[in-house]
């Protein structure tokens, strides 16, 4: 789902999977990918969890170093409040406990020069 007042601006529209979708928007002199994710859930074969990651890599790499990439959704991993080796891509503003998938997306963050952009700014606590 696109703003109206975005959808002119909107070239392209990518389904990699039933978990990963790109919209490419052309803004001014910018071209932005905006990806939407959402990674399986723990509990599921480990080869789904696989085939998300193998796809959301090649997604990363589609996109030409000239444009801007935004990457959001869902996860499915917690990676706490300390950044401890991860400064780069992770700023204080986590919750939990950092868990297996919370490492592997820092990791994954970390190898493409990414930010969680989240966890630099303190959000509102909810209720779960």
């Amino acid at each position: 789902m696109v703003d109206k007042k975005l959808v002119d601006l909107v070239v392209g529209v990518r389904r990699k999977s039933g978990r990963i979708m790109t919209i490419k928007v052309v803004v001014g002199s910018k071209i932005l990918n905006v990806v939407s994710v959402y990674a399986p859930q723990v509990g599921l074969e480990e080869d789904v969890n696989k085939q998300f990651w193998e796809d959301l890599d090649l997604v990363i790499q589609d996109v030409p170093k000239s444009e801007k990439l935004f990457i959001g959704g869902d996860f499915n991993g917690h990676i706490s409040t300390k950044a401890n080796r991860y400064d780069a891509a992770h700023g204080t503003f986590g919750y939990r406990e950092r868990n297996n998938r919370g490492v592997f997306v820092l990791n994954f963050t970390v190898a493409y020069d990414l930010l969680i952009v989240n966890s630099f700014f303190k959000k509102k606590r909810t209720t779960w």
